[in-house]
C-alpha cells in the first residue's frame, strides 16, 4: 500500500505543479513569479540525486528496457519520442534506452523530474534530429509569453540522463541584433549527472541551457549566436566544437554563478571555436560567473578583449575567467580585459580533470558503457 500511495503522490505532484505554473490569476505578475519560482525549486530538489529517491544510488548503464521510436510504422515502436517517454512509469528506477531511428521528429519533448536513467540514442547526429521552433515571446497555453525556460525543444528535469548520436534543434530564425524575446532554446538540462556524447545542439540565441546540475559533454557540436551556452551548471565540454552564426556581436557563454559558495562553472577542454561575427568568450550573467578555456583552438572571430562584464563593473571584481594553453588567432591574451586571467598550471589544474564535476561518483569509466558511434 505504501509504495502505491508514494507513487500516486508523486504523480499528482508531477501533474499539479506544471498545471499550476500555467494558471496565473488576473492578479498578475507576483503570483506568476511565486508559482514559477516554487516550480523551479521543486525541479531542483527532485532532479538532484541527493534527493531521497536517488540518494546513495549509483548511476546505472545497463538497460533494463529498450524502446524504439521510428517515423516508419513498419519498424514498430512509437512514432513520437514524447509518447515513448510517456509510456514509462513516472518514477523510473532503471536505465531505459530509447532508440530513435533516423529521421526528423518535429516535436517538443520533456522528461519529468522523477523519471531518471533515460538514455536517448540516435542513429547518428546528422541523421536523427529532434526539432521545434519556439521562442521566448511565443504565447503559451496561458496566453502569456512562454519565456526562455519553456522555449526548449527538448527539456530534461531528471538525474542520470544520457544522450548519444542525436541532434536537438530549435529552428527559430537568427534574430536581428538587439531583438527582444527571441531566446530559442534547443536543449535544457536541469537534472544532475547527465552525459552527452556525440550530440549536436543547433540554434541561435540561447541554444544550450545548461541550467543546473553536473554535466559532461563529449565530442559535441554546439551552434548559436548570443549566449549559446548559458546557465548555472557545473559542466565540462570535452573536445566539442562551438560554432558562431552571428553577423554582429555575440557571446559563447553566459554563466550564472551568483555566489562564491556556488560550486558551478563551465570548463572547455580541447575544444574548437569557429564561425562568423565578433564573439566574446563569455558574458557575466552571474556576479561570480566562472568559465575557463584550456587547450582550445580559437579562430579570429574572438574579440581581443575576450570577456564582457554585463554592464556592471562590480562583476569585474568577482568573476573568474581564464585561458590556459589555448591556440589560434583568437587566443592571443595580449588584448584581454585586465580582470581575466592567463592561468598558470596550478590555477588551471582544478578545471582540467573530471574531478571538476565529481565524475567518479556518477560517470565511472563511461567509455566502457556508452558507444560514441551510432549503431
Amino acid at each position: 500500500m505504501r509504495p502505491l500511495i508514494f507513487n500516486l503522490l508523486f504523480l499528482l505532484i508531477a501533474i499539479i505543479l506544471p498545471a499550476a505554473a500555467q494558471n496565473w490569476t488576473a492578479g498578475g505578475g507576483r503570483g506568476m513569479r511565486t508559482v514559477q519560482d516554487e516550480y523551479l525549486k521543486w525541479i531542483r530538489h527532485m532532479g538532484s540525486f541527493k534527493h531521497s529517491l536517488f540518494q546513495n544510488t549509483k548511476n546505472k548503464f545497463k538497460p533494463c528496457l529498450t524502446l524504439k521510436v521510428s517515423k516508419n510504422a513498419k519498424n514498430g515502436g512509437f512514432r513520437s519520442l514524447q509518447k515513448a517517454v510517456n509510456s514509462l512509469p513516472i518514477i523510473n528506477r532503471c536505465r531505459v534506452r530509447i532508440h530513435v531511428a533516423a529521421g526528423i521528429y518535429r516535436e517538443k519533448v520533456e522528461i519529468p523530474a522523477t523519471m531518471s536513467y533515460i538514455w536517448v540514442e540516435g542513429e547518428g547526429a546528422e541523421k536523427t534530429i529532434i526539432e521545434w521552433g519556439d521562442t521566448a515571446d511565443h504565447m503559451g497555453e496561458n496566453g502569456r509569453p512562454m519565456g526562455t525556460f519553456a522555449s526548449a525543444t527538448f527539456a530534461v528535469n531528471s538525474p542520470f540522463f544520457i544522450a548519444t548520436n542525436i541532434t536537438f534543434k530549435n529552428k527559430a530564425r537568427l534574430p536581428p541584433s538587439g531583438a527582444l524575446g527571441k531566446q530559442a532554446v534547443a536543449f535544457r538540462i536541469s537534472g544532475d549527472a547527465a552525459a552527452f556524447i556525440s550530440c549536436r545542439f543547433i540554434g541561435a540565441q540561447d541554444t544550450l541551457y545548461d541550467h543546473m546540475g553536473r554535466h559532461y559533454f563529449k565530442d559535441c557540436y554546439i551552434e548559436g549566436s548570443v549566449d549559446f551556452v548559458f546557465g548555472d551548471g557545473l559542466s565540462i565540454y570535452d573536445s566539442c566544437h562551438l560554432h558562431a552564426i552571428t553577423n554582429s556581436y555575440g557571446a559563447l557563454t553566459a554563466q550564472k554563478r551568483n555566489s562564491m559558495l556556488e560550486e558551478t562553472g563551465f570548463s572547455f577542454l580541447h575544444c574548437k571555436v569557429s564561425g562568423s561575427g565578433a564573439l566574446y568568450l563569455g558574458r557575466a550573467w552571474g556576479s561570480f560567473s566562472r568559465v575557463v578555456f584550456a587547450y582550445t583552438f580559437m579562430d579570429k572571430i574572438i574579440t581581443p578583449t575576450g570577456w564582457y562584464n554585463w554592464g556592471d563593473k562590480n562583476r569585474e571584481l568577482t568573476v573568474f575567467y581564464g585561458q590556459y594553453r589555448c591556440s589560434g588567432p583568437g587566443a592571443d591574451y595580449g588584448g584581454r580585459v585586465s580582470w581575466s586571467r592567463e592561468l598558470t598550471q596550478s590555477e588551471a589544474n582544478p578545471f582540467l580533470s573530471l574531478d571538476f564535476i565529481n565524475a567518479k561518483q556518477w560517470l565511472p569509466n563511461y567509455h566502457t558503457h556508452l558507444s560514441h558511434k551510432p549503431h
